[in-house]
């Protein structure tokens, strides 16, 4: 029964995200463009909903799906429930990139006789930032061959480039750091019609990578050694691990910028509709749940006759009080429960 109000919730929101934005369209006149007909009184609606509503409901879709899966994938791997996709410092490694680019270089990079700027700038530098962090990673994860050791190693890259992107703010001109604050803010609308296939496909490959790790992740829970006695070769399970989160991860920053909460809270919201914790159910959950929360967001920021919202300015809103119940649950004495004696 939860799983089909997750499902119909989702279905809902898809659908409320296409009819309703930032500007008012009518019912009818939805119907007929979706249809594919011409508004002649209103050209600009059919612009508007073919290359605004619905690459944005697209991109929150699979976006929010990205960050909840990547925070599950981290959960269960550091077995630590506050475990989400900036603990290895990806996130991080992509704002650096967009840091670079925006207050060293103004928003503009020539390499050769090919000169980049604008919004194509900062996903060329978000996607170097954190493919830069993946690869090192990488190679710490064959060095180190210890999970608790990678996750040590992540908030120690975090902690770097957090301070390499405060020198760049001390130095930065007003229009470079105000571009740097408004794509940290997090947005949908980003990704272009055009951008749209190759955003879109990445995800997916992420996704499908996640979604074949299904039972390796429930042996892991178990712990190494018993992962190991059922055949599951926990040192490639790790690289996938990391391969899968990283891609997801880097990828839904540099095109929308740095989203928190949706990866640390998703996979304890999904737990609640799922509680046998076994992948096989959870995962599904996690992704239908991380989209409904992107697209709920998405539609609350983009409300008929209001200014547009920053997407972080919600999700901290929605995520916050869900780690802060999991975090205090164990640790309350409700009035009906028996205390022990």
């Amino acid at each position: 029964m939860k799983k089909a109000i997750v499902i119909v919730l989702f279905v809902m929101l898809i659908v409320a995200n296409v009819l309703w934005g930032a500007l008012d369209i009518p019912l009818s006149a939805m119907v007929d463009i979706l249809m594919g007909k011409e508004i002649s009184a209103h050209p600009s609606w059919s612009y508007i909903v073919w290359h605004s509503r619905i690459p944005q409901m697209l991109t929150a879709t699979f976006c929010g799906a990205a960050l909840a899966t990547c925070g599950l994938l981290l959960q269960t791997a550091f077995r630590n429930p506050l475990a989400g996709p900036s603990i290895l410092g990806i996130d991080s490694g992509a704002s650096l990139g967009v840091a670079i680019a925006m207050m060293l270089f103004g928003g503009g990079v020539c390499i050769g006789n090919m000169s980049l700027g604008g919004h194509i700038v900062a996903i060329v530098a978000a996607m170097g930032g954190a493919i830069c962090i993946m690869l090192l990673l990488s190679v710490l994860n064959s060095l180190l061959r210890s999970m608790v050791m990678l996750l040590i190693t992540g908030v120690i890259i975090s902690y770097i480039t957090s301070s390499l992107i405060s020198l760049l703010q001390f130095w930065a001109n007003h229009d470079g750091l105000q571009s740097y604050v408004l794509w940290g803010m997090g947005n949908f609308s980003g990704v272009s019609t055009e951008q749209l296939p190759l955003y879109l496909g990445l995800i997916s490959v992420g996704l499908i990578i996640a979604l074949l790790m299904m039972k390796p992740l429930d042996a892991l829970l178990l712990g190494d050694r018993y992962a190991q006695n059922l055949g599951v070769n926990t040192g490639h399970t790790r690289h996938l691990l990391l391969l899968c989160t990283g891609l997801l991860s880097a990828v839904s920053t540099a095109f929308c910028g740095p989203i928190t909460f949706i990866g640390l809270a998703t996979p304890h919201m999904a737990r609640f509709v799922s509680p046998s914790g076994s992948h096989r159910s959870l995962l599904p959950i996690t992704m239908l749940m991380g989209s409904s929360i992107a697209l709920m967001c998405n539609l609350v920021c983009n409300l008929p006759n209001h200014s547009v919202l920053p997407i972080n300015v919600l999700t901290p809103l929605i995520g916050a009080p869900v780690i802060i119940y999991h975090t205090l649950s164990p640790h309350l004495t409700w009035r009906g429960r028996k205390k022990n004696v």
